[in-house]
């Protein structure tokens, strides 16, 4: 994923030096795991459920099959590309402790109303913001935080997030972080705090029987 796209997703979604990759078996500390950050498991399940988040609020937003196929068509990678936002998440936030930066709630509120009030309403910002970085409306707030953090972190290095000093201070805590994927999702590259897709072209994106009825 290029820089644009990775500040993209840091910004307005807004996500060591070889990590080792998880176990496809026989290690239980990460069986059902989508990833291990931090010693903390992203499930396939949590995973799922915030795929399924996001997919029942696309079906929402369209009332045309036709719209909603080419909504499909155009997320497909929709399961990698929110593993990713979920890891790059946490290395955001750690990068952000790391240097002593908190976020309250009245700062999230004043940068969603302004959003709002550029959108055109609560509606619209939501709409926008699912259809540009795939974040369901319960998640806005969050990903509002994220944002907020990632400001204050370029900021406080004198940076701003295109700079290497930025995404130099978020390798740094994907190391601290010790980042495993599980293989059937790619790896995780630690020096441009990016997932990578594996070159396994017999793992192939699975998606439960419930997911393909509600894509």
């Amino acid at each position: 994923m290029h820089r644009r796209r990775r500040t993209a997703l840091v910004l307005s979604a807004a996500i060591a030096a070889a990590a080792p990759l998880l176990s496809a078996c026989g290690n239980e500390a990460h069986a059902g795991a989508a990833a291990v950050v931090g010693g903390q498991r992203i499930t396939v399940a949590q995973l799922e459920n915030r795929v399924d988040e996001v997919r029942k609020a696309q079906r929402a937003a369209v009332s045309d099959d036709t719209q909603y196929q080419q909504v499909l068509s155009s997320t497909s990678g929709l399961t990698r590309d929110t593993l990713h936002n979920m890891v790059l998440d946490r290395v955001l936030h750690r990068a952000a402790q790391d240097e002593g930066i908190s976020v309250t709630r009245k700062e999230v509120m004043e940068m969603r109303a302004g959003l709002e009030q550029q959108a055109g309403g609560a509606q619209g910002l939501q709409t926008a913001w699912l259809q540009k970085y795939g974040i369901a409306p319960r998640r806005l707030d969050d990903n509002l935080r994220l944002q907020i953090e990632a400001q204050k972190l370029a900021a406080k290095l004198g940076t701003d997030t295109t700079q290497p000093a930025f995404w130099k201070a978020l390798s740094q805590a994907s190391a601290e972080l010790h980042v495993d994927l599980n293989p059937r999702y790619g790896s995780w590259d630690v020096q441009k705090s990016s997932r990578v897709d594996a070159k396994t072209p017999w793992v192939r994106e699975v998606t439960t029987g419930t997911q393909q009825q509600q894509a």
